[in-house]
């Protein structure tokens, strides 16, 4: 029994050593000399701090989103889960993240871990190839925002039934292993499918492929919940937290997507543009095919129609006219409500449907940009299939399928993994608790509600 204990006491115990690890290192790691270069722009560094911070906005917008949809005792689990990126993943990204991702280049593959460790010669080196009126440290925050919000995606495949110290793990195992490879790949001059000429103008591919298709992957492994199995309906805890989420997500997507022009320029007003469009024209879209189906119109329609308006919109912002992201965020919605249908109908128990809005409206936007791009909007792109470019689609869809079985595969040899060092899923009996009690010993109980009745699967009250 005490051998039994004192190995849980040092599994516990590894990230805090890790962590002491990093902190150590980092007093002996000298300052870079912070110098001022030539050719930056004041305005376009303004505009860039804001947009890193509108991006950082995403994080607690995307929690409250999730943590509304779920059971009520796993509100506070699952807003947790998306909301640690903020902290795990920006040390992650000083130590070796940003270097992996952006750092010399190796093959095309990725990024020199030694380049940019613990964020040395970001100070002082000259700016981003790609974004030359910034400097370089204010590109690697604004990366940073991306490299945050992505594993966080992830969590609402899982919610409901995954252990916090395992999706840590994956977290920190997804970003190294998935992410930064993705992002050399795609946003590095020297990574392959930047050569191959395929277009994401702010994380089509990086972003949300990429999570949609490992949280497939963990939504496998994991397997399904009891009230899955069961087929036990369970109602959204808080509609008006959804709200509020899908709101501060629509706004900090301006950063996200105008912020991808990286400076206070024209190229942005238009990213700004097409991703408002196509999240207007989303929302209603979803709103609207479910009324033809039968449904009546719905809060939670919207928030989620609007989300993949967002998610669609996301690779093609700056590449496509305003009128197209109309065409966008309609038929993208169509498609991802019908992936949630047919998911709603199979064994896979993909808490939130990440996959079928994240995963399919990240693979919807990447080939609509192959359709729609063209050069009259960004001169750095190319045109499409529409305007006569056959070649920039099918260089779209291949860099997707290549990401797709990427992230897909890695995705599920990283949760085995996990589950080889920490056991993933939570217990039956933890399930049925609720992982905001058995996970954390924390409840959610707004005040202002009396409960008159409790059992083991209802909960009513006023």
């Amino acid at each position: 029994m005490n051998n039994l204990k004192l190995k849980a006491t040092y599994k516990t115990g590894i990230p805090f050593l890790l962590l002491a690890f990093i902190a150590v290192a980092a007093m002996f790691i000298h300052p870079d000399t912070l110098i001022s270069q030539k050719g930056l722009v004041p305005g376009d560094m303004a505009w860039m701090i804001v947009a890193s911070a509108l991006v950082f906005l995403m994080i607690p917008g995307l929690s409250f989103f999730y943590g509304g949809m779920v059971n009520r005792k796993n509100i506070i689990s699952t807003m947790l889960q998306s909301f640690i990126a903020t902290g795990l993943i920006s040390i992650l990204w000083v130590v070796v993240g940003f270097s992996l991702a952006f750092g010399k280049s190796i093959h095309g593959l990725i990024g020199d871990p030694f380049t940019y460790l613990f964020f040395r010669n970001v100070l002082n080196s000259a700016p981003w190839t790609l974004a030359p009126t910034i400097p370089l440290l204010l590109f690697a925050l604004f990366q940073m925002k991306f490299a945050i919000i992505t594993p966080a995606l992830v969590a609402g495949a899982v919610a409901e039934r995954i252990q916090f110290k395992s999706y840590l793990l994956f977290m920190v195992l997804f970003s190294l292993l998935v992410y930064s490879p993705i992002a050399h790949w795609t946003w590095d001059p020297a990574g392959i499918l930047y050569k191959f000429g395929v277009l994401d103008f702010a994380g089509g591919t990086v972003v949300h492929i990429s999570a949609g298709c490992a949280a497939l992957a963990g939504a496998l492994v994991l397997k399904q919940r009891k009230a899955h199995i069961e087929r036990r309906e369970i109602k959204p805890a808080n509609i008006p937290f959804v709200l509020l989420g899908t709101g501060l997500l629509w706004f900090g997507w301006f950063g996200f997507n105008a912020g991808s022009a990286m400076g206070a320029n024209s190229l942005a007003v238009s990213a700004f543009a097409t991703t408002n469009t196509a999240t207007a024209a989303a929302g209603l879209s979803w709103l609207f095919f479910d009324s033809i189906r039968g449904r009546k119109p719905s809060a939670l329609g919207f928030c989620v129609g609007a989300v993949v308006g967002l998610v669609a919109i996301t690779p093609a912002a700056g590449y496509v006219g305003i009128p197209q992201s109309i065409f966008i965020g309609f038929a993208a919605a169509i498609i991802s409500n019908l992936a949630v249908y047919w998911k709603s109908k199979s064994a896979i128990d993909d808490t939130l449907d990440v996959f079928p809005c994240h995963g399919i409206g990240g693979m919807t936007g990447m080939l609509m940009t192959g359709l729609f791009a063209s050069l009259a909007i960004n001169s750095a792109g190319n045109n499409g299939w529409f305007y006569g470019n056959f070649v920039l689609f099918t260089h779209q869809l291949l860099g997707m399928l290549l990401v797709v079985s990427y992230s897909f595969v890695m995705g599920m040899l990283i949760f085995k993994f996990v589950n080889l060092i920490y056991p993933i899923r939570v217990s039956e009996e933890e399930e049925e608790m609720g992982l905001d009690l058995s996970q954390h010993d924390e409840e959610y109980q707004p005040q202002g509600e009396t409960f008159l009745s409790v059992s083991p699967h209802t909960f009513e009250y006023v």
